[in-house]
Protein backbone atom coordinates (compact mmCIF):
# COMPACT_ATOMS: atom_id res chain seq x y z
CA UNK A 1 0.00 0.00 0.00
CA UNK A 2 2.87 2.41 0.88
CA UNK A 3 3.96 2.33 -2.76
CA UNK A 4 0.48 2.94 -4.09
CA UNK A 5 0.25 6.10 -1.83
CA UNK A 6 3.81 6.93 -2.82
CA UNK A 7 3.01 7.39 -6.71
CA UNK A 8 0.21 9.60 -5.88
CA UNK A 9 2.43 12.43 -4.49
CA UNK A 10 2.84 13.43 -8.12
CA UNK A 11 -0.60 13.47 -9.48
CA UNK A 12 -2.23 12.73 -12.13
CA UNK A 13 -0.44 9.36 -12.38
CA UNK A 14 0.58 7.44 -15.58
CA UNK A 15 -0.86 3.64 -15.19
CA UNK A 16 -0.27 1.77 -18.84
CA UNK A 17 -1.36 -1.69 -19.11
CA UNK A 18 0.74 -4.84 -20.36
CA UNK A 19 -0.19 -8.62 -20.62
CA UNK A 20 2.90 -10.86 -19.60
CA UNK A 21 3.68 -13.16 -22.25
CA UNK A 22 2.84 -10.74 -25.60
CA UNK A 23 4.18 -10.93 -27.75
CA UNK A 24 6.72 -13.47 -25.91
CA UNK A 25 7.84 -13.54 -22.66
CA UNK A 26 10.84 -12.08 -22.40
CA UNK A 27 9.57 -9.35 -24.50
CA UNK A 28 6.82 -8.26 -22.24
CA UNK A 29 9.62 -8.39 -19.21
CA UNK A 30 11.93 -6.33 -21.06
CA UNK A 31 8.51 -4.31 -22.24
CA UNK A 32 7.23 -3.63 -18.71
CA UNK A 33 10.36 -2.80 -17.26
CA UNK A 34 10.87 0.11 -20.10
CA UNK A 35 7.53 1.63 -19.22
CA UNK A 36 8.33 1.47 -15.59
CA UNK A 37 11.93 3.09 -15.93
CA UNK A 38 10.58 5.77 -18.56
CA UNK A 39 7.64 7.37 -17.19
CA UNK A 40 4.95 4.86 -15.88
CA UNK A 41 4.15 5.35 -11.89
CA UNK A 42 1.94 2.28 -11.95
CA UNK A 43 2.00 -0.31 -14.21
CA UNK A 44 -1.61 -3.24 -14.77
CA UNK A 45 0.72 -5.78 -15.05
CA UNK A 46 -1.73 -8.29 -17.61
CA UNK A 47 -2.64 -12.17 -16.32
CA UNK A 48 -3.45 -13.67 -19.59
CA UNK A 49 -7.28 -15.76 -19.63
CA UNK A 50 -8.76 -17.20 -22.12
CA UNK A 51 -12.43 -15.36 -21.93
CA UNK A 52 -11.36 -11.92 -21.25
CA UNK A 53 -15.11 -9.94 -20.78
CA UNK A 54 -13.86 -6.86 -19.85
CA UNK A 55 -11.15 -6.52 -22.82
CA UNK A 56 -11.83 -5.11 -26.65
CA UNK A 57 -10.16 -7.03 -29.57
CA UNK A 58 -6.92 -5.72 -29.33
CA UNK A 59 -6.38 -6.70 -25.42
CA UNK A 60 -8.03 -9.88 -26.27
CA UNK A 61 -6.17 -10.79 -29.22
CA UNK A 62 -2.58 -9.80 -27.06
CA UNK A 63 -3.57 -11.99 -24.23
CA UNK A 64 -4.79 -15.01 -27.05
CA UNK A 65 -0.89 -15.09 -28.34
CA UNK A 66 0.47 -14.72 -25.03
CA UNK A 67 -1.88 -18.17 -24.00
CA UNK A 68 -0.66 -19.87 -27.23
CA UNK A 69 3.00 -19.05 -26.26
CA UNK A 70 2.65 -20.59 -23.14
CA UNK A 71 2.06 -18.13 -20.54
CA UNK A 72 0.28 -19.27 -16.80
CA UNK A 73 -0.18 -18.04 -13.71
CA UNK A 74 3.13 -19.10 -12.49
CA UNK A 75 5.21 -17.74 -15.18
CA UNK A 76 3.30 -14.31 -14.81
CA UNK A 77 4.54 -14.29 -11.11
CA UNK A 78 8.49 -15.23 -11.76
CA UNK A 79 8.34 -12.33 -14.06
CA UNK A 80 7.32 -9.75 -11.49
CA UNK A 81 9.53 -10.90 -9.73
CA UNK A 82 12.13 -11.11 -12.52
CA UNK A 83 11.33 -7.37 -12.71
CA UNK A 84 11.77 -6.72 -9.23
CA UNK A 85 15.09 -8.19 -9.48
CA UNK A 86 15.66 -6.11 -11.73
CA UNK A 87 15.67 -2.27 -10.08
CA UNK A 88 11.44 -1.88 -10.87
CA UNK A 89 9.76 0.22 -7.81
CA UNK A 90 6.59 1.27 -9.28
CA UNK A 91 3.71 -0.48 -7.83
CA UNK A 92 2.73 -3.26 -10.18
CA UNK A 93 -1.13 -4.16 -9.78
CA UNK A 94 -2.03 -7.60 -10.86
CA UNK A 95 -5.46 -7.25 -13.44
CA UNK A 96 -6.82 -10.56 -14.46
CA UNK A 97 -9.86 -12.60 -14.36
CA UNK A 98 -10.87 -14.67 -11.24
CA UNK A 99 -11.08 -18.63 -12.68
CA UNK A 100 -7.00 -18.66 -13.39
CA UNK A 101 -6.57 -17.51 -10.01
CA UNK A 102 -9.27 -19.51 -8.36
CA UNK A 103 -7.44 -22.73 -10.26
CA UNK A 104 -3.94 -21.86 -9.09
CA UNK A 105 -5.77 -21.61 -5.33
CA UNK A 106 -6.40 -18.56 -3.82
CA UNK A 107 -4.64 -18.31 -0.78
CA UNK A 108 -1.25 -19.95 -2.41
CA UNK A 109 -2.08 -17.56 -5.40
CA UNK A 110 -2.25 -14.20 -2.80
CA UNK A 111 0.87 -15.51 -0.75
CA UNK A 112 2.93 -16.24 -4.54
CA UNK A 113 2.19 -12.35 -5.16
CA UNK A 114 2.90 -10.56 -2.43
CA UNK A 115 6.58 -12.80 -2.20
CA UNK A 116 6.73 -12.19 -5.80
CA UNK A 117 6.38 -8.47 -5.14
CA UNK A 118 2.60 -7.26 -6.82
CA UNK A 119 1.07 -4.70 -4.77
CA UNK A 120 -2.54 -5.18 -5.21
CA UNK A 121 -5.01 -6.36 -7.72
CA UNK A 122 -8.17 -5.43 -9.98
CA UNK A 123 -10.22 -8.38 -11.57
CA UNK A 124 -12.86 -7.06 -13.32
CA UNK A 125 -14.96 -10.08 -13.47
CA UNK A 126 -15.04 -10.32 -8.87
CA UNK A 127 -17.73 -7.50 -8.00
CA UNK A 128 -17.59 -6.42 -4.78
CA UNK A 129 -20.75 -8.12 -3.89
CA UNK A 130 -18.88 -11.94 -4.75
CA UNK A 131 -15.39 -10.63 -3.55
CA UNK A 132 -15.71 -11.69 0.03
CA UNK A 133 -13.93 -15.04 0.03
CA UNK A 134 -10.97 -12.96 -1.89
CA UNK A 135 -10.85 -10.27 0.55
CA UNK A 136 -11.01 -13.03 2.87
CA UNK A 137 -7.68 -14.63 1.96
CA UNK A 138 -6.22 -11.13 1.73
CA UNK A 139 -6.25 -10.66 4.49
CA UNK A 140 -5.79 -13.87 6.10
CA UNK A 141 -2.77 -13.94 4.62
CA UNK A 142 -0.86 -11.03 6.75
CA UNK A 143 -4.13 -9.59 8.57
CA UNK A 144 -6.32 -6.70 7.31
CA UNK A 145 -3.67 -3.86 7.88
CA UNK A 146 -1.21 -5.07 5.83
CA UNK A 147 -3.21 -6.51 3.03
CA UNK A 148 -2.69 -6.00 -0.38
CA UNK A 149 -5.39 -4.20 -1.72
CA UNK A 150 -8.76 -5.24 -4.00
CA UNK A 151 -9.15 -2.53 -6.54
CA UNK A 152 -12.86 -1.65 -7.26
CA UNK A 153 -13.83 -0.72 -10.84
CA UNK A 154 -16.67 1.70 -10.94
CA UNK A 155 -18.73 2.80 -14.33
CA UNK A 156 -21.27 5.20 -15.70
CA UNK A 157 -24.11 2.95 -15.09
CA UNK A 158 -22.95 2.18 -11.63
CA UNK A 159 -26.55 3.01 -9.46
CA UNK A 160 -25.84 6.02 -6.51
CA UNK A 161 -26.09 3.38 -3.55
CA UNK A 162 -23.44 1.30 -5.30
CA UNK A 163 -21.24 4.12 -5.95
CA UNK A 164 -21.29 5.13 -2.62
CA UNK A 165 -20.71 1.63 -1.38
CA UNK A 166 -17.73 0.46 -3.11
CA UNK A 167 -15.99 4.22 -3.33
CA UNK A 168 -16.39 4.14 0.81
CA UNK A 169 -14.65 1.09 1.47
CA UNK A 170 -11.94 1.78 -1.75
CA UNK A 171 -8.46 0.60 -1.12
CA UNK A 172 -5.53 1.57 -3.40
CA UNK A 173 -7.57 3.63 -5.45
CA UNK A 174 -10.65 3.70 -7.68
CA UNK A 175 -10.56 2.01 -11.52
CA UNK A 176 -13.22 4.27 -12.97
CA UNK A 177 -14.52 3.04 -16.40
CA UNK A 178 -14.85 6.13 -18.28
CA UNK A 179 -17.29 4.17 -21.01
CA UNK A 180 -19.92 1.90 -21.07
CA UNK A 181 -18.46 -1.37 -22.95
CA UNK A 182 -15.27 -3.29 -23.43
CA UNK A 183 -11.69 -1.93 -23.49
CA UNK A 184 -10.47 0.09 -26.83
CA UNK A 185 -9.56 3.89 -28.05
CA UNK A 186 -12.08 5.65 -28.00
CA UNK A 187 -12.27 9.12 -30.61
CA UNK A 188 -13.12 11.66 -27.57
CA UNK A 189 -13.22 11.79 -23.97
CA UNK A 190 -17.65 11.75 -22.74
CA UNK A 191 -18.48 15.36 -21.94
CA UNK A 192 -19.61 13.61 -18.93
CA UNK A 193 -16.68 12.51 -17.43
CA UNK A 194 -16.19 15.60 -14.66
CA UNK A 195 -18.93 14.68 -13.22
CA UNK A 196 -19.00 11.13 -12.62
CA UNK A 197 -15.59 11.29 -11.15
CA UNK A 198 -17.13 13.74 -8.95
CA UNK A 199 -20.20 11.81 -8.10
CA UNK A 200 -17.25 9.49 -6.94
CA UNK A 201 -15.56 11.62 -5.09
CA UNK A 202 -18.56 12.35 -2.88
CA UNK A 203 -18.07 9.14 -1.32
CA UNK A 204 -14.52 8.82 -1.60
CA UNK A 205 -10.95 10.02 -0.41
CA UNK A 206 -9.34 7.03 -2.42
CA UNK A 207 -7.63 8.44 -5.49
CA UNK A 208 -9.85 8.25 -8.89
CA UNK A 209 -8.12 6.85 -12.12
CA UNK A 210 -9.73 6.40 -15.49
CA UNK A 211 -9.57 3.94 -18.12
CA UNK A 212 -11.27 2.62 -21.13
CA UNK A 213 -10.72 5.20 -24.33
CA UNK A 214 -8.00 6.88 -23.54
CA UNK A 215 -6.07 6.38 -27.06
CA UNK A 216 -3.65 9.42 -27.06
CA UNK A 217 -1.50 11.66 -25.21
CA UNK A 218 -3.83 14.93 -25.83
CA UNK A 219 -6.63 12.67 -24.47
CA UNK A 220 -4.57 11.93 -21.11
CA UNK A 221 -4.09 15.21 -20.46
CA UNK A 222 -8.09 15.97 -21.25
CA UNK A 223 -8.59 13.19 -18.16
CA UNK A 224 -5.72 14.19 -16.34
CA UNK A 225 -7.02 17.63 -15.44
CA UNK A 226 -9.92 15.88 -14.08
CA UNK A 227 -8.88 12.79 -12.30
CA UNK A 228 -5.92 11.34 -10.19
CA UNK A 229 -4.52 9.00 -12.50
CA UNK A 230 -4.62 8.12 -16.31
CA UNK A 231 -5.01 4.54 -17.55
CA UNK A 232 -3.76 3.67 -20.80
CA UNK A 233 -4.36 -0.10 -21.77
CA UNK A 234 -5.27 -0.91 -25.83
CA UNK A 235 -3.44 1.81 -27.30
CA UNK A 236 -0.22 0.76 -25.29
CA UNK A 237 -0.19 -2.48 -26.05
CA UNK A 238 -0.94 -1.69 -30.09
CA UNK A 239 1.56 0.37 -30.27
CA UNK A 240 4.25 -1.45 -28.65
CA UNK A 241 2.69 -4.93 -29.73
CA UNK A 242 3.00 -4.17 -33.47
CA UNK A 243 6.36 -2.26 -33.15
CA UNK A 244 9.36 -4.20 -34.75
CA UNK A 245 11.32 -2.47 -31.49
CA UNK A 246 8.87 -3.13 -28.94
CA UNK A 247 11.18 -2.51 -25.81
CA UNK A 248 12.53 0.96 -27.70
CA UNK A 249 8.53 2.06 -28.53
CA UNK A 250 7.65 1.36 -25.10
CA UNK A 251 10.12 3.71 -23.81
CA UNK A 252 8.77 6.30 -26.03
CA UNK A 253 5.28 5.65 -25.19
CA UNK A 254 5.72 5.97 -21.40
CA UNK A 255 7.79 9.31 -22.12
CA UNK A 256 5.42 11.09 -24.25
CA UNK A 257 2.30 10.36 -22.20
CA UNK A 258 4.22 10.99 -19.61
CA UNK A 259 5.23 14.25 -20.64
CA UNK A 260 1.64 14.93 -21.48
CA UNK A 261 0.60 14.76 -18.22
CA UNK A 262 2.95 16.84 -16.40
Amino acid sequence: MNRIKNAFKNKPIFMPYFPLGYPDLPTSIDVIEALAKNGADLIEVGLSFSDPLADGPVIQQATQVALEKGITVKKSLESVKELRNRGVTIPLILMGYFNPMLAYGLEKFIHDAREAGANGFIIPDLPLEEAEEFELALSGAVGEDEALPLIQMLAPTSPDERMESIARTAKGFIYLVSVTGVTGERREISDDLGELINRVRAHTSAPVCVGFGIGTPEQAAQVGALADGVIVGSACVKMIGSSKKPVETAKQFAAEFRGALR
